[in-house]
């Protein structure tokens, strides 16, 4: 929030945005506002038809009462909705059913009303036919579209920092692709092993292997890198090594086959283990 001041009155100005999220700049002579005050500043009328929902620097959402005074910069608020309602919204978290008065509603709420810890949990939108969405905490999602928004909740890191084994979208993904892993965490890393992976059939010295994936501290937000395969493999047609694919990699007291085939495009809340799932297919289908 902003202020400024002649030598008579004080001026402030917030951020107002609508329920498209479109914000404009509106001028108050006070940040100890009444929610009606604000309405009458930003000209919604009727004011009675109208909320008003502070976003907090958390991403908290806050409703400022018709006739209770709020200090906006006090609670750091430099940006209110206005809502014209006279509707609630249904949505669902972790399958429970919920209600909220607004048409959005921030990751750090649904957080709350969720009654997870924000610090170490992660929520994630429902999307039909597509990937789950990571909703961060100041993260705003629309729920006045046709449906009901369904989202749940994940834990997100351990109390050493690193993500846990699988993130929950990332066993669903290979429990409905039919492949078989297990953890392969060692030595203070976490990964995971897909286990008898099926190769590009009369390519390699084998037609199936393990295929290990380390995960990096912060994963999913953060991209895994290279991958790992045993038995070592070679080119069927050759017998040589496929290109940079020569370097040893000591894991669990097993030698691995390092594929180094750099991550150089991630999008943090979208990627995931079905991302690594598309490369190592590709990398091996590629191979030469």
């Amino acid at each position: 929030m902003t202020h400024s001041s002649s030598s008579r009155v004080p001026r402030f100005q917030v951020l107002v945005g609508d329920g498209d999220l479109n914000f404009r700049e509106v001028v108050i002579p006070d940040p100890i506002v009444t929610g009606r005050q604000l309405l009458d500043a930003a000209g919604a009328r009727p004011v009675d038809e109208h909320l008003v929902i502070a976003v907090l620097p958390d991403g908290a959402l806050e409703t400022l009462r018709q006739d209770e005074l709020f200090d906006l910069t006090g609670r750091g608020a430099e940006k209110v909705l206005i809502f014209r309602t006279d509707r609630s919204f249904r949505f669902k978290v972790d399958d429970r059913d919920r209600e909220w008065g607004p048409s959005v509603i921030s990751g750090l709420a649904l957080k709350a009303l969720a009654g997870i810890d924000a610090a170490t949990h992660d929520v994630y939108q429902e999307i039909r036919g597509k990937d789950d969405l990571l909703i961060r905490n100041t993260d705003l999602v629309d729920l006045s579209k046709p449906g009901v928004e369904k989202f749940f909740t994940a834990i997100a890191q351990t109390t050493e920092g690193r993500t846990l084994f699988l993130p929950p979208r990332d066993a669903e993904y290979l429990a409905a692709r039919g492949i078989a892993y297990e953890d392969g965490s060692d030595a203070g890393q976490a990964g995971v092993i897909l286990k008898d992976f099926p190769l590009p059939p009369e390519k390699f010295s084998s037609d199936k292997g393990d295929i290990l994936i380390i995960l990096p501290p912060g994963y999913p937000d953060s991209p895994p890198d290279m991958f790992y395969c045993s038995p070592w493999l070679t080119l069927r047609s050759s017998g040589a090594e496929p290109r940079a694919a020569s370097v040893q990699h000591s894991f669990r007291g097993e030698v691995w086959q390092r594929w180094s085939r750099h991550n150089t495009a991630w999008r943090p809340g979208v990627d995931g283990i079905q991302t690594m799932v598309k490369r190592i297919e590709r990398a091996l289908s590629e191979a030469a």
